[in-house]
């Protein structure tokens, strides 16, 4: 029996997203058609984006469908850059966000000339809105995770969309690790911020809350100003070109819906689950460390440091025990190189490559836990073997 810690990566499919989804795919018709087929289709599609704003607290015309969570991050951070970067000398980016988002910065610094001023976290992994506000006078946007991918760590969302309205610069909240975990509103996010500035944009995904693949929303303000990275149509306000996946916006709407619902319920069932997870691993693994803020974090999230023993060993030896696990997000999958997030917490290249990230999710249960328990300590001893004693005295 294999045992799934990296939900964070993706979560199993919804039985009711997946019969949504077929109920939907047998519709014909595009949706921008003007016949009745094809009215059909955006009279589901249009049910399904009302769905999503009573899940998110917006408004319906504020959600942009794409094609994922990564498309959401760059057409927030590329779209508001190319409306605004002319004015500005850059934009404010704290250390430790998720790939998604370093590396679409690193593609504006790269060809469009951008200035980056970058956030550093405290050691909990936390973004602390007065530091915050200090980099953002005359940017052209900000942006910052609602809650950090890997160490789980939750950031003030309100403060840091009151700080961006003060200065009067539009701030982007990654949104990918909180939704359906942590009670997420992009109405009360936004707070008493008008217009252009403070919270206007905020990004979603389908597969963390066990809707489909290939699906994720931005959440755009009726009033903010961001140019689109697809042409061709004039689809979602412009913002986002193309045929619209009519089946996959329904299965999102309904897993968005689901997750929404449970939410409350689950974060106290996964929170005790965790707790267990953490005091077991503490209690049989020396040395182990616990990453990431260790009282205001995703309910589901668990992450260590192993001192003396790579991530990547822990896994492929765990992964034996048919224990799924990652070392971090899984967008860096394969690619054996120090957690970037960890380095922003203040350790070292050495012990940024020590960590494991453990992720649970509505399928998790108790015999999970204990299942891990009973092969981790040996999993960390044969790990701190095979790294040598140089690297354990290293860390």
């Amino acid at each position: 029996m294999s045992h799934y810690f990296d939900h964070a990566a993706t979560s199993p499919l919804r039985p009711e997203a997946r019969d949504a989804w077929l109920e939907a795919s047998a519709i014909v018709g595009n949706a921008s058609s003007i016949h009745g087929s094809g009215q059909n289709a955006r009279r589901v599609l249009e049910e399904a984006r009302e769905r999503m704003a009573a899940s998110i607290d917006c408004e319906p015309i504020e959600v942009v469908f794409t094609s994922g969570g990564t498309e959401a991050v760059n057409l927030a951070l590329k779209g508001l850059w190319w409306t605004r970067g002319a004015a500005a000398t850059g934009f404010v980016m704290p250390e430790g966000e998720h790939h998604s988002t370093v590396d679409a910065a690193q593609w504006l610094r790269d060809y469009q000339g951008a200035g980056v001023r970058e956030v550093p976290l405290d050691p909990l992994g936390r973004v602390a809105p007065e530091t915050f506000a200090g980099q953002l006078p005359g940017a052209a946007f900000a942006t910052a995770l609602a809650a950090n991918n890997e160490v789980g760590t939750v950031n003030d969302a309100v403060a840091l969309s009151e700080v961006a309205a003060e200065a009067g610069v539009p701030l982007h909240l990654d949104a990918i690790a909180a939704f359906g975990h942590l009670p997420v509103s992009f109405r009360q996010w936004r707070g008493g911020a008008q217009g252009r500035s403070g919270l206007v944009a905020l990004s979603v995904s389908a597969h963390k809350v066990g809707g489909p693949t290939g699906i994720g929303a931005l959440v755009v303000s009726r009033k903010a100003e961001v140019s689109p990275l697809f042409h061709g149509g004039g689809q979602q306000r412009g913002l986002r070109a193309g045929t619209q996946d009519v089946a996959s916006a329904v299965a999102f709407a309904v897993a968005a819906e689901l997750a929404v619902a449970e939410r409350e319920a689950e974060a106290v069932r996964l929170e005790a689950l965790r707790d267990n997870l953490i005091q077991g691993v503490l209690g049989s693994v020396a040395d182990a460390t616990l990453l990431g803020d260790p009282v205001n974090r995703l309910p589901g999230n668990a992450h260590f440091l192993f001192p003396g023993a790579f991530g990547e060993t822990l896994l492929f030896l765990l992964d034996q025990a048919q224990v799924s696990v990652s070392t971090g997000s899984a967008c860096q999958a394969g690619v054996p190189e120090p957690s970037h997030v960890v380095l922003a917490l203040g350790r070292d290249a050495v012990q940024a490559r020590q960590v494991l990230r453990f992720t649970l999710g509505r399928t998790s249960t108790q015999d999970d836990i204990d299942a891990l328990l009973r092969v981790l300590p040996a999993a960390v001893e044969r790990a701190r073997a095979a790294s040598g004693p140089r690297t354990a005295e290293r860390s």
